[in-house]
């Protein structure tokens, strides 16, 4: 049975240049599914929440790093989140169905455009994005979620235990004339990250 189940989860992986990249920087929970349904092409802008997803709408963008400080082309970032209701909504992962990558343009620029996640229910953990950078050649790895400076759940305790992993992940979102948040993640690829080999 475990078998079979191992192999109808390898065979809804979407084979593309980033499917077989080892998980660097330490274990973190559903690692393996940044490569679950991957796809063969991957734009610069990718949707996270469809159009017609309830909650208020929200564009994510940042541009990514080398260790040296040149941008960084071809890396993709995998983002997912929970709703407006603060779950993750079913998909074919315990990470839901609101979740998309974007491969960083000539500029290292991603782009994803969403709605902003509520908190979890009854928890104190403040709203945010999960973020996984795969890199090439190199490897994949969880770096510090998106989470949000008017949060009243994100206090200072928590801003000070953050590890900065791929730079700092508190952001400040801006509403745009056309009640848009807009936020700007940037990455800095392997900081903070254990065993990073460039």
């Amino acid at each position: 049975m475990t078998k079979f189940i191992l192999i109808a989860f390898f065979a809804s992986i979407t084979h593309s240049a980033f499917s077989n990249e080892p998980v660097i920087g330490g274990p973190c929970q559903g690692c393996e599914f940044v490569f679950q349904d991957i796809p063969s092409q991957i734009p610069p802008n990718a949707r996270i929440a469809a159009l017609d997803e309830e909650g208020e709408p929200m564009i994510v963008s940042g541009t990514v790093f080398n260790k040296d400080g040149t941008i960084a082309e071809g890396v993709v970032i995998y983002a997912y989140q929970t709703n407006n209701k603060g779950n993750y909504p079913k998909g074919d992962t315990f990470h839901g169905r609101l979740r998309a990558w974007a491969k960083t343009n000539s500029d290292g620029r991603y782009v994803f455009e969403t709605i902003r996640p509520v908190a979890y229910p009854n928890r104190e953990e403040p709203e945010h994005i999960h973020l996984h950078v795969i890199e090439k050649n190199r490897g994949t790895y969880y770096i510090d979620s998106i989470e949000f400076t008017d949060d009243i759940l994100l206090t200072n305790d928590l801003k000070k235990a953050r590890k900065s992993r791929g730079g700092n992940g508190v952001v400040t979102p801006v509403k745009n004339k056309l009640g848009q948040w807009l936020v700007t993640r940037d990455v800095d690829l392997g900081a903070g990250i254990p065993n990073y080999i460039e």
